[in-house]
């Protein structure tokens, strides 16, 4: 699975679609057409008939059979800096259901013929952006027309899988080690999401190691989970708000009346746009309800009422009733400081208006100060950053879109090259101008 339990994941978990990947269905038809020309030119007995060659003086190019010519090749991200690598295994996996050639309707597979190394998912590579200073993540030497057709698909999971990784690495260092929900699940194809997750919990695991953390993942659909036996969490939608009549506190009594007791009371609050108001009334409600079942004896029942946290999630062309405006008003849209601390004063000192018995009053005070404010819309690194350095009082960040940034310092596209060419037994350097042979002492024989 990855560095932290030294297994891989096989086909098993990714179910692939074996049969058109070894006919090139997610191919770049390029890779399809020089498979099919070096195949028919092996057929042909042909050999290298040509004068400008880049051998080694002393080394004979006649005789070389360029249709079953074998290669070195390395994958390696372009990103700068620090890249969180993931894919690894479901490129590994293409490589040995999907390495071989067809005899008529029968597939040949030759995987076994191959020489493979590879990092694990969840390590570390460093860059600076020039091809010829990176660190491959895996290496694969054997007949170039075998596997030639696997460059684009194995390409792709290491590109996109990197990238989020990457991403909710980063991220998760600008929050500082708070908790961090994955929510970009809307914003692209559904049949991503079980990757997507996967790259989302190997960055978790990552930040973990490195910083002697104990987050736990966070993912929004069951999907996300899949490849590590994760599931989906989440509590209210608007739209559930909505079907209350714009009640926030009536919907979420509602809720916890019926869903599961292991399900954070999580209420959105943003709604009516006056987050102060809806966090004190739902605050209210809700510990009214858990009071009341408390002193009927109830224990287990008045914990489904214990409100965890607030959700604030204001429309960036909206400002917030509670927040007057000061200045530039567009600095006041959406989720501001201003607003979570506004909230967070309000929680903390919601439980001196009740009019409850005093030996409640204690009971109440921790109740309030215990809600957790989770934030959510138009969050990344930089705007969490700076949060984090204003010490607003946010507990927990939801970060959609931003994951799947792709854009300048965030670009992690892969790239796989022929370094060396066999010739007559002997490993050749034969790597196009610009790029060179490379190592990675984290690579380790796959097989």
């Amino acid at each position: 699975m990855s560095i932290f339990d030294g297994q891989r994941l096989t086909n098993a978990t990714f179910k692939l679609d074996i049969e058109r990947m070894r006919r090139g269905w997610y191919t770049d038809k390029y890779f399809v057409n020089i498979a099919y020309m070096l195949t028919r030119l092996s057929e042909m007995g042909y050999t290298y008939q040509g004068k400008a060659h880049r051998l080694p003086e002393g080394i004979n190019p006649e005789g070389v059979k360029c249709g079953d010519i074998e290669v070195e090749m390395q994958w390696f991200t372009r990103r700068a800096g620090r890249t969180i690598v993931v894919g690894v295994d479901k490129a590994l996996t293409m490589l040995r259901h999907c390495t071989g050639y067809w005899e008529g309707d029968q597939f040949v597979n030759t995987a076994d013929q191959l020489e493979v190394w590879a990092v694990h998912d969840g390590a570390v590579v460093h860059g600076n952006g020039d091809p010829m200073n990176a660190q491959p993540v895996m290496r694969v030497r054997g007949r170039y027309r075998d596997f030639a057709i696997l460059e684009t698909p194995t390409l792709g999971i290491l590109t996109r899988a990197s990238r989020i990784a990457t991403n909710v690495y980063e991220t998760l260092i600008a929050a500082r080690g708070k908790p961090v929900l994955f929510f970009p699940a809307r914003f692209d194809l559904h049949e991503v999401q079980a990757a997507d997750g996967y790259a989302y919990q190997i960055a978790v695991q990552r930040y973990n190691m490195d910083y002697g953390s104990t987050l736990g993942p966070f993912v929004s659909t069951d999907a996300q989970g899949d490849w590590w036996g994760g599931s989906g969490g989440g509590t209210v939608a608007h739209a559930a708000i909505a079907s209350f009549l714009g009640d926030t506190a009536e919907a979420m009594l509602a809720f916890a009346q019926v869903l599961p007791i292991n399900i954070p009371r999580i209420a959105l609050v943003d709604f009516n746009n006056d987050c102060v108001t809806d966090s004190l009334a739902v605050c209210r409600a809700m510990f009214e309800r858990y009071y009341r079942l408390m002193e009927e004896g109830n224990e287990q029942e008045a914990r489904r009422y214990i409100l965890y946290g607030v959700r604030l999630d204001t429309s960036g062309n909206l400002r917030d009733r509670s927040v007057p405006p000061l200045g530039d008003p567009n600095l006041d849209l959406g989720v501001t400081p201003r607003l979570v601390f506004n909230v967070r004063q309000a929680l903390d000192t919601q439980w001196e208006q009740w009019d409850i018995p005093p030996k409640w009053r204690e009971e109440a005070r921790k109740y309030c100060q215990r809600v957790k404010i989770v934030v959510s819309g138009g969050f990344n690194p930089e705007k969490i950053t700076r949060f984090e350095k204003l010490q607003v009082p946010v507990d927990i960040y939801a970060v959609g879109s931003a994951l799947f940034d792709n854009h300048g310092p965030t670009v992690t596209d892969f790239t796989a090259d022929v370094v060396r060419v066999k010739v007559h037994g002997q490993w050749v350097d034969m790597a196009k101008v610009g790029r060179r042979p490379l190592d990675n002492p984290d690579m380790e024989r796959v097989w």
